[in-house]
């Protein structure tokens, strides 16, 4: 009997996206010409220099920023419509926690603005604590946190509501390597057991290759996609594995497309 053939679910679309910040000679053209697909399911990394559009194309897809040209849709949405669908969550570069609320009530903010019931509120908080292994901390406030244990929360917090689509900004970049490794490891585990679609901002080379299915090359503004390198890593990746040759032949590939999209510019 032959095993009935996967098609990929098309999630995040761009098409000839374009960017245009201002007019005239003021003119900043963060993205140009983007084409992207990313399948119910990807991990897509997006890797390059500062200022090359990374943030900028997640925003876009957050509708924080609207594109000037092309073609952008999300679960076959605008970004607007998804945004009011509640298509996703967004983790910032920074946790973003409010000192004076626990970080139970944190997390619990999204759900009372969007006027979930409180048994409701108590359960999903609860479930999303233990997803990122936070449940002895709910009551603790963030300044009694590490930076690694808050950004987890604001991962939580992300998670809360349950979009199939988290959207996340470098949340790791300003943490020591040990507690990066460790979140990283985490992330990966968190992807494992809910299925969702993520979009990850990074500056490091050997965090996209770790994480990724899909890693997006991004050259110099204006933001082009310069290459996209499919990872042929196993879904269950283990520290070590970043010693294989495997991982060390997709990291040199990903930066020898850095080093090509800096000598197009």
């Amino acid at each position: 009997m032959e095993e009935a053939t996967v098609v990929p679910q098309p999630v995040i679309k761009a098409q000839d996206l374009n960017l245009v910040f201002g007019s005239g000679d003021n003119a900043v053209h963060a993205l140009k010409n983007v084409n992207l697909t990313i399948n119910k399911g990807d991990f897509v990394s997006f890797i390059g220099p500062s200022g090359c559009g990374k943030t900028t194309f997640l925003r876009c897809i957050a509708a924080l920023e609207q594109p000037t040209g092309g073609t952008l849709s999300v679960n076959g949405m605008t970004p607007d419509e998804a945004r009011q669908a509640r298509a996703y969550g967004y983790v910032f570069q920074h946790a973003g926690l409010y000192p004076w609320r626990t970080i139970a009530k944190n997390i619990k903010l999204p759900l009372e603005i969007m006027g979930y019931d409180k048994a409701e509120q108590e359960r999903r908080v609860a479930e999303v604590l233990k997803l990122v292994e936070l449940e002895q901390f709910g009551q603790k406030f963030p300044w009694q946190l590490s930076g690694g244990m808050q950004q987890r929360a604001s991962i939580a917090r992300a998670l809360a509501f349950d979009a199939d689509i988290l959207l996340m900004d470098e949340p790791f970049g300003a943490l020591d390597e040990i507690v990066r490794d460790h979140l990283n490891e985490q992330l990966l585990q968190l992807w494992a057991r809910t299925d969702k679609t993520i979009g990850f901002v990074t500056h490091s080379i050997p965090e996209a290759v770790y994480l990724s299915t899909k890693i997006v090359v991004m050259s110099p503004r204006p933001g082009r996609i310069h290459e996209i390198i499919d990872s042929p890593l196993p879904k269950e990746r283990p520290l070590d594995i970043r010693d294989s040759a495997e991982f060390i032949e997709i990291a040199h590939r990903v930066r020898e497309g850095l080093r090509a999209g800096h000598a197009h510019d």
